[in-house]
């Protein structure tokens, strides 16, 4: 172990040598001084006595003069061992002996003793002379004899030997184990591997060493124990499928992944420590650095999306979510960071933006796209001091399309129009189908109202051409509405709201045409809102009503029915126009729920009429809207008839030429049903359509209605016109007969008109000349006024009945 000096035993010794100086010392010290007094006045007791002694025995030499044995007794008393000088002279200067001769430094003197010599002679004792005996100063030490002096060896090597025996026990039980541990330390932080103390004692340094060594093996563990954390940590962190990177608080980049490096193509040591932003495309790093800005509003987290470069210049487009953690005391703020490559959901965005903007049959922007571009459109102009136009087309015709020749030709027939459509616009306007069979088209120009013009009649004319679907030929036209910014409208919404009005009064006005907005037009979509409040409110509060025009048997004058009709009693308007609610119910939906009305309470009125004489077998004929058509319609109807206890063959269905047109299975499968359950089908407006008499063959009809137009122009004063119309209700008399069908006049007005129709064979009529349409309780009275002249002939009826 050497004899190298340590800390820990220097700072002993030091503590023990303090001791010995501080205590011991001082000690011995006090026991040499006061010996050393004793000794020293012991010795001059001694020195006097001595003196005393001798100066008697000078007494007879000095008085005799004998000068030999004087010097005799001086040299005898300068032979002590402490006495440097004796001088013996007699009172008379004879004899002055001095030994040495010369008087030694009186600095060196302790004491002087003098005494007189006296002689006892016969005259009596006299002072013969005076004797001298100078005393040497002694050191503390010379003052102690050999025994005084070993005493105080034996104390110098006790001190000692408890002084060397303290070094070498406080080396042996302290430095030793103290040296083992400073070794192992130092081992430890040298070869970075745990070093444990090879001391066993019992004692405290035995304890100190047993818990470093339980320590060091803790620590040992718990290194491992970190090391493998570490090197689980740095596994996952390389090995997870995801770009990881970590950068500090001036965005450089102190770790990647191993993935990180194999997505972007850089080697880890092209990357570290330089700046991420190195990495970003110019376009996006201000976006990156302003993610800092974000971090304090996102409680540390932020994600934010940018273009990458990666190794071999291309560039990919990433998502990086990035936590930030608040540093601990001095250690640097951590940073983690997921960066993924997004650019195959760019690109699905991208698509499917482009997907939700365009609708996927035409290729045409749809709403969503029309309305962005829209807003669009109008900054621009504002920006261009030009004019905005929105073309707003409906086809005419499309849902017969879609219901008699299939939704696949309906498909075909959007994209022929489209593909018209487009082919005379601009490069630079736009068009959008909005849905079903409504379109878009957007004209930006100085004189955009002139041109929006202009394209919509070529518009109108091109699609008034026949369209070709699977080797048929279809006929197809268009309604268009025009309205143009700022003119018309203020803002994008109002615009399209505007060409959407125009749209509809042109369908109004016998479609197939153009129209321009108007602001007439407000007035008229605020009246039908209006209208279409009553309506609701009407099926909410029970303001329909069935209101009942008898149909009388002309020759007799006799009811023979009744047909239903629709009236909505407002409690402040009065009678609202019927024509303009069923068009608003059907256009809204709600012609189901106000026919069922309509029906319910018509039914429950004829079973009330039916109790009235004569009227037991009169019939019921109920108006229905081709959207009321619908596969639950029979069976509705039969409950109703069973819970009124009124017959099948007593209801009238009456369709006009309109249902009959659409030529749809569905209407055809509900009229056969209908008929099967013994209601009879009555063809209404007979005469005014195009191909009336092919209905006739094609459909079960039973009655045939005579348009109002024909019996009031038999009284016209013009008589060409009077002769046609006479010469067409005979026809279609003739015809109807020879089909087994029934006949009804309707709008007869006048005894003339009335007595007209009879001659001409004509078995029923209606119209004002006999009742107008009136609620139950006035029908009621109104029924008493029928007092035929003779019993009607019912063979005719009944043979209509049953077919």
């Amino acid at each position: 172990m050497g004899m190298k000096m340590h800390s820990v035993e220097s700072r002993f010794i030091a503590i023990v040598i303090g001791a010995l100086l501080v205590f011991v010392a001082p000690l011995f010290l006090l026991f040499l001084i006061l010996s050393s007094d004793r000794v020293a006045r012991e010795r001059l007791q001694n020195t006097e006595t001595l003196l005393h002694a001798n100066v008697q025995a000078l007494g007879k030499p000095i008085w005799d003069f004998d000068r030999e044995s004087v010097e005799q007794i001086a040299t005898a008393l300068q032979a002590g061992s402490n006495i440097s000088y004796v001088r013996v002279r007699d009172t008379s200067n004879v004899i002055d002996i001095r030994r040495p001769e010369a008087e030694p430094d009186r600095s060196t003197i302790q004491s002087v003793v003098t005494a007189d010599i006296l002689h006892k002679s016969a005259d009596g004792i006299r002072n013969v002379g005076t004797a001298e005996i100078w005393i040497t100063k002694e050191g503390p030490f010379s003052r102690f004899t050999k025994d005084e002096m070993m005493i105080f060896a034996i104390f110098f090597f006790a001190v000692g030997t408890l002084f060397t025996a303290a070094i070498i026990g406080n080396r042996i039980t302290i430095i030793r184990p103290l040296m083992r541990l400073t070794a192992a330390i130092d081992a430890t932080q040298r070869l970075g591997s745990r070093h444990h103390v090879d001391w066993n004692s019992n004692d405290e340094m035995g304890s100190l060493a047993r818990n470093f060594n339980e320590m060091q093996t803790k620590l040992e563990r718990e290194e491992q124990e970190l090391k493998s954390a570490h090197a689980r940590a740095t596994d996952i962190y390389n090995r997870t499928p995801a770009m990881l990177f970590s950068i500090d608080a001036l965005d450089r980049i102190t770790a990647v992944s191993d993935y990180w490096l194999t997505a972007t193509g850089y080697e880890r040591r092209q990357v570290i420590g330089c700046n991420f932003s190195d990495f970003v495309d110019d376009g996006e790093r201000d976006a990156y650095r302003m993610r800092r800005e974000q971090t304090a509003e996102s409680n540390g987290t932020v994600e934010v999306t940018l273009r990458f470069r990666k190794a071999d210049q291309s560039v990919m487009d990433v998502l990086i979510l990035e936590t930030n953690t608040v540093a601990a005391g001095d250690r640097q703020p951590l940073s983690l960071s997921v960066m993924t490559d997004v650019t195959q959901l760019k690109e699905a965005e991208s698509r499917n933006h482009h997907q939700a903007i365009t609708d996927h049959l035409t290729g045409l922007l749809n709403r969503q796209g029309f309305e962005a571009v829209l807003d669009e459109m109008i900054s621009e102009s504002d920006a261009s001091k030009q004019k905005l136009a929105c073309l707003f087309v409906d086809l005419d015709r499309f849902k017969w399309i879609n219901d008699n020749l299939g939704h696949a030709a309906g498909d075909e027939v959007l994209c022929q129009v489209a593909a018209r459509i487009r082919n005379q616009l601009r490069f630079n306007d736009m068009v959008a189908r909005l849905g079903g069979d409504e379109f878009a088209i957007l004209v930006c120009a100085a004189d955009a109202r002139q041109v929006a013009i202009d394209i919509s009649h070529r518009l109108a004319a091109t699609l008034r051409e026949s369209l070709v679907v699977d080797g048929t030929e279809i006929k197809v036209s268009a309604s268009i509405g025009v309205a143009v910014y700022p003119d018309h409208a203020a803002t994008a919404p109002d615009l399209l709201q505007k060409s959407d009005m125009a749209m509809y009064a042109r369908k109004r006005g016998g479609k197939n045409g153009v129209q321009l907005f108007d602001s007439n037009m407000v007035d008229i979509v605020r009246k039908r809102l209006e209208m279409e409040q009553c309506i609701d409110q009407g099926l909410r509060q029970d303001w329909f009503q069935a209101y009942l025009q008898p149909i009388v048997d002309l020759p007799s004058g006799r009811v023979a029915g009744f047909e239903a009709l629709m009236r909505l009693h407002h409690p402040e308007k009065g009678i609202l126009p019927p024509a303009e609610i069923v068009g608003l119910a059907e256009e809204n939906g709600s012609i189901l729920r106000v026919g069922d009305i309509i029906l319910t309470k018509a039914i429950a009125n004829l079973a009330v009429v039916s109790r009235l004489s004569g009227l037991e077998e009169s019939y019921l004929a109920v108006n229905f809207s081709p959207l009321q058509f619908e596969p639950g319609l029979p069976h509705r109807l039969a409950a109703l008839l069973l819970e009124n206890g009124v017959l099948p063959c007593r209801i009238v269905i009456e369709i006009t030429e309109a249902v009959l047109m659409l030529d749809s299975p569905v209407v055809c499968s509900v009229l056969e049903s209908l008929s099967s359950l013994g209601c009879r089908i009555a063809l209404d407006d007979f005469g005014t359509g195009y191909s009336s008499l092919s209905y006739l063959n094609r459909f079960p009809v039973d009655i045939v209605k005579v348009d109002q137009s024909f019996t009031r122009s038999l009284g016209s004063d013009q008589p060409e016109v009077a002769r046609k119309s006479r010469m067409l209700i005979e026809g279609i008399r003739t015809i109807s007969h020879q089909m087994g069908c029934a006949v009804v006049a309707e709008g007869i007005e006048t005894e003339e008109e009335r007595d007209m129709l009879c001659r001409m064979g004509l078995e029923f009529g209606q119209g004002y000349l006999f009742s107008r349409p009136l609620p139950l309780n006035e029908l009621m009275d109104r029924l008493v006024e029928f007092t035929p002249q003779e019993q009607p002939d019912h063979r005719l009826l009944a043979t209509v009945m049953t077919g």
